[in-house]
């Protein structure tokens, strides 16, 4: 990033800045670490160093990828779970909207 200073000091930052820190929040709310997400953005900058960086950086995306399949399977079995209970509570309640029911 290399922002533009104005005449009043503020910073002009250009799209290409503001996609980086929303990529850079992804990373992070992901839980990478500083260290893997600067792995990363290395990776981008040349040729080069993005052959060096990319077994690296490969890992690190699968090993985050496997963390989030895990999560998404936890999730959905933990929806799954709440669905049946909730359509088992309900009606357990409804059978009490009877007439005869006190």
């Amino acid at each position: 990033m290399n922002p533009v200073r104005s005449e009043n000091g503020y910073r002009e930052y250009d799209e290409a800045d503001v996609e980086q820190v929303r990529v850079i929040q992804l990373y992070f709310s992901l839980g990478l670490t500083v260290k893997e997400i600067n792995d990363f953005f290395h990776c981008t900058r040349s040729e080069e160093i993005k052959r060096q960086c990319l077994p690296n950086a490969i890992d690190v995306g699968e090993r985050k990828l496997n963390e989030i399949k895990k999560q998404i399977d936890t999730l959905r079995k933990a929806k799954s779970h709440l669905e049946d209970y909730l359509e088992s509570w309900r009606k357990m309640l409804h059978k009490g909207d009877g007439p005869n029911e006190r």
